[in-house]
């Protein structure tokens, strides 16, 4: 066996499942805000393209994609992000999900001829970071995001030795669990470091249809890449889902876009990794990116449950809501570990400690002492699960 998979730790899921052990809960309903798996209804124009293109199954999917679905990926990223035209045929690569890409992404991308490369990444993060880093042959480097800098990573804090080690630095914005965001400026930055040390960024902005005011979108690196005048996105990919954006988890929908050069490889890994999306899904995906309306009341939903919530907890816990994605990240005025099992056993209310998502380095884990509260399902069940947190809060 592969000596790497020894490396990986089990997922913060796991962890929570030997946390809560066998413990009595109890006679009230469960409500998880542990996993971040949208509830809301997916939209019935998707499933009815689905329905329609079943008779699709006779074919072998085409693992760079149909035309259509490439087309209408270009088309939504080049008008949401300001690009000049993002072309279809060679910066544009579907993919089912962005958690089996990034993954992917990594395994294309590492040198193992360089001795201890590094992945950089934020901390806390999606564990699939550190999993592709670790089965690259790389070493992980994780950056705090703490308070005071806004929850975004220190990147001050690499020094020049380590950047230039550096060959895939993995960004989330709007953040897993923080929902901080990179402003135009921070990733223009990031891509001159890109420049002068050699490697490739990784975009994760599978969050980036989630955000508070309309009026401001987050930014993203293609973004951030063309209003430097670099049409060509070099050293620059990134990655997008409509599990999030649509309400479509299930359908294993997502794309990667950006620099052509790094495409190819990456088209010719999967070529071999035998990924292709069905071409009933591409279609159904199709119709998804070609429409904003689901999305705008999607996002509607969000701050309706994130104003409710904050309201009921507010009195309790210092809360906010984030600049992007569906999560909160309240200190919790215990352990992290003991507030979630506690609140379990007396609430049956799943949330997820913080320490759970975050490596400690140097003495210091930045996701101790919070946890992570997805508010993905129904307004009404969400509120009834603030209300459960505020007596578990009182009872304190």
């Amino acid at each position: 066996m592969n000596p790497d998979l020894q490396r990986l730790q089990p997922y913060p899921f796991e962890k929570l499942r030997t946390l809560f052990g066998t413990v009595t809960t109890p006679a009230k309903s469960p409500i998880a805000l542990s996993i971040g798996e949208p509830k809301h209804a997916s939209p019935q124009f998707v499933l009815d393209t689905l329905a329609r293109e079943l008779p699709r199954l006779a074919n072998y999917p085409n693992t760079k994609g149909i035309p259509e679905l490439r087309q209408a990926i270009a088309q939504w990223a080049s008008t949401r992000f300001h690009l000049q035209g993002l072309d279809a045929e060679s910066q544009v690569l579907p993919v089912n999900g962005t958690r089996e890409a990034l993954f992917a992404f990594a395994q294309a991308v590492v040198d193992r001829r360089h001795d201890d490369p590094l992945v950089i990444c934020p901390n806390p993060f999606y564990q699939i970071y550190e999993g592709a880093a670790f089965l690259s042959g790389a070493t992980p480097l994780f950056i705090a995001c703490d308070e005071q800098n806004g929850f975004l990573p220190d990147f001050d804090s690499v020094s020049d030795e380590q950047w230039q080690r550096c060959q895939l630095l993995f960004l989330c914005t709007p953040g897993n669990p923080t929902g901080a965001t990179l402003s135009v400026e921070q990733l223009q930055k990031l891509i001159l470091l890109a420049d002068e040390h050699d490697f490739v960024i990784a975009s994760d902005e599978c969050y980036s249809e989630i955000y508070a005011d309309e009026a401001a979108p987050p930014a993203g690196l293609l973004q951030a890449a063309a209003a430097m005048g670099r049409h060509n996105y070099h050293r620059c990919v990134v990655f997008h889902s409509l599990s999030k954006r649509s309400n479509l988890p299930g359908l294993r929908s997502g794309f990667v876009a950006g620099d052509a050069d790094i495409l190819a490889g990456f088209f010719q890994y999967r070529t071999y990794h035998g990924c292709a999306m069905p071409v009933q899904h591409q279609l159904a995906s199709a119709a998804a990116w070609s429409d904003e309306t689901h999305v705008q009341e999607n996002r509607r939903l969000y701050r309706e449950k994130f104003s409710a919530v904050i309201a009921e907890l507010s009195p309790l816990l210092t809360l906010q809501q984030p600049a992007g994605a569906f999560y909160l990240w309240p200190q919790t005025p215990i352990d992290d570990q003991a507030f979630a099992k506690g609140l379990y056993t007396s609430q049956h209310v799943t949330v997820l400690p913080g320490s759970y998502l975050s490596r400690e380095v140097a003495g210091h884990n930045p996701g101790a002492g919070r946890v992570r509260m997805a508010l993905v399902a129904e307004p009404a069940e969400c509120i009834e699960a603030a209300q459960r947190i505020r007596d578990y809060l009182q009872s304190l």
